[in-house]
């Protein structure tokens, strides 16, 4: 049996794997090093302890709620390929975990979507058809994956509840008051996030059918950012509750040593940038990059259909002038004297 030195190095193994992929906040300071020492260190006990107890290391992952309205942005409601790609990083990260750590390590996506459906605009069969594709995109991964899905609905007290139901009750077992929450931010408390939130939301709603001043489109995302954050940190804190010895991840930047780690599930020039709001822009050599749909319409990419439906863009090859048949070639340049 390994002693207590080799479960403190395999711990260490599996924070330094997970850190490779760190989405780093912006602030000045901390994170000097990578992997980070005091990003590793906040999480090995939790760690070390799946270690010594020779259980996989539990990750808890909220994230994957659904598709952004904004049809800029994304290529419709349904997971696509940029859901696929993260997929697959996740399951790769885990089988690296498996090499060096036998027990592995489970990922248990708790999807947020239903969450606040209702304050970011997305119909709740969007996030149903949304959730189903997922369990399948995940069933269909090889095995063992160590993938799990887990949402609102599978809250054994939530259970057979209306969803607006489920949202009230999570809000009064869970929530902060919003009043509590708008002063924090005032203070300077979680502004990044808070920042981030409103031009999520902003953009999602500012489509070519939108009603109103682009102004008045701004100040409904900042009072809706509140509400998506309120949320948020309500499930967060259930989830603490239901899986209290796990590893919690985040697709957002986090500041150097917090309870939550940041991570990158898919290449991407903007350190917010996530896969449902966004789609896989294929450059070329089998490497993949999120962006706007937007962006990569304007780059010229092309839509690609997997079984039928829009799966991802993929950039067009650099066209080479044909020489006409028969033409001589062009004669070698002079050499310099």
């Amino acid at each position: 049996m390994a002693d207590r030195g080799d479960d403190a190095l395999i711990a260490r193994r599996v924070m330094e794997l997970v850190l490779r992929h760190q989405r780093k906040g912006q602030r000045t300071g901390g994170c000097a090093r990578t992997p980070c020492p005091d990003c590793r260190d906040a999480h090995l006990t939790r760690v070390t302890r799946y270690v010594e107890a020779g259980e996989p290391v539990r990750f808890v992952l909220p994230a994957f709620p659904g598709k952004s309205p904004n049809t800029a942005k994304v290529l419709g409601t349904l997971p696509d390929m940029a859901e696929r790609l993260a997929l697959g990083f996740l399951a790769g990260l885990t089988a690296r975990i498996r090499a060096v750590y036998a027990p592995g390590a489970e990922v248990l996506i708790c999807s947020d979507g239903r969450v606040f459906s209702d304050a970011v605009g997305i119909p709740d069969a969007h996030i149903t058809g949304y959730q189903r594709e997922m369990q399948r995109l995940i069933d269909a991964l090889p095995e063992p994956s160590g993938i799990g899905l887990f949402n609102l609905e599978d809250v054994p007290e939530f259970a057979g509840l209306g969803h607006d139901r489920m949202r009230e009750l999570l809000a009064e077992r869970y929530a902060e008051p919003l009043d509590s929450l708008r002063e924090r931010v005032r203070a300077g408390e979680e502004v990044a996030l808070y920042r981030a939130m409103t031009r999520f939301l902003f953009e999602d709603a500012d489509t070519p059918g939108r009603a109103g001043s682009r102004a008045a489109l701004q100040r409904d995302a900042r009072n809706r950012a509140y509400t998506v954050m309120q949320r948020s940190k309500a499930w967060g804190d259930l989830l603490a509750e239901r899986f209290p010895g796990a590893v919690r991840l985040s697709i957002h930047p986090q500041p150097c040593g917090a309870e939550k780690l940041g991570i990158h599930l898919v290449d991407t020039p903007d350190n917010w940038l996530t896969p449902w709001h966004s789609v896989a822009l294929d450059t070329g050599g089998g490497r993949y990059v999120l962006v706007k749909r937007s962006e990569a319409e304007e780059r010229g990419a092309e839509p690609v259909l997997v079984d039928g439906r829009p799966s991802h863009y993929a950039q067009p090859a650099p066209v080479t002038a044909a020489r006409p048949v028969g033409a001589a070639a062009p004669a070698p340049a002079a050499s310099a004297a």
